[in-house]
């Protein structure tokens, strides 16, 4: 996926969830949106390198948006609303193989209670499938990607909701998208969120599917590549 112009500048903080200061290379400060909810684990640090995109948007009260990190020499992810974008790409593209050949792919349809599904693929002959999609950005061993970075109840939710609809005879799906290059493994973070680690578990055994994959990328794109070797067991 082709990027939008980002602006390159030095992270002074991360506040308040989802506002970011940033000095631009220009030597302008400005706030810009962090569109991360998480607890950016080792991605935050003031005097990090980040990469900023800037909406035209003029309704908009911050124009610019916070999109990379760059965290020893590595550039990371950090807009958890890309992941979708990535996935329905790659999915499109057939570079992920265990969602492949379905005639029709759309994006946040309702289900479950009051919820919207990320994807949901259809196919004549083939049961509905159900796909939800988390952006992972920590690591805390080398080529170890680890999900979550805080805790997530709605995660916890999301997982119960997909376990409804495998035992209702549909396909269910749990796609991880990790946008740290340079990771080749992955496992759940039970230390920090054990209940969602016990909620995957309980929905792998009602037939909830977990895949995941890395990403690579530049200041000019990100691209879903590669499948990581998951360690759920």
């Amino acid at each position: 996926m082709k990027l939008p112009p980002l602006v390159p500048g030095t992270l002074i903080k991360r506040y308040k969830r989802f506002l970011a200061d940033v000095e631009l290379d220009s030597g302008e400060t400005l706030t810009a949106h962090c569109a991360n909810p998480g607890a950016m684990m080792g991605l935050h640090a003031p005097g990090n390198r980040v990469w900023l995109s800037k909406s035209d948007n003029p309704k908009r009260k911050l124009a610019y948006s916070w999109e990379l990190v760059e965290v020893d020499g590595t550039l990371v992810g950090i807009n958890t609303g890309m992941p979708n974008k990535l996935a329905e790409e790659a999915i499109l593209a057939g570079r992920i193989p265990e969602l492949a050949g379905y005639e029709t792919l759309r994006r946040e349809v309702k289900y479950g209670k009051s919820s919207r599904i990320d994807i949901l693929l259809e196919d004549d002959g083939k049961p509905l499938t159900y796909v939800e999609v988390k952006n992972v950005h920590l690591m805390r061993e080398a080529g170890l990607a680890e999900f979550p970075d805080s805790v997530t109840a709605r995660g916890a939710k999301h997982l119960e909701e997909l376990g409804d609809m495998a035992e209702a005879g549909h396909r269910a799906v749990m796609l991880y998208v990790v946008q740290y290059p340079g990771t080749t493994r992955f496992r759940l973070a039970a230390d920090i969120d054990p209940k969602y680690a016990e909620a995957l578990k309980k929905a792998r055994a009602r037939g909830v599917e977990a895949l995941c994959y890395g990403c690579d990328i530049t200041t000019d794109a990100i691209e879903l590549t590669h499948r990581l070797s998951p360690e759920l067991d």
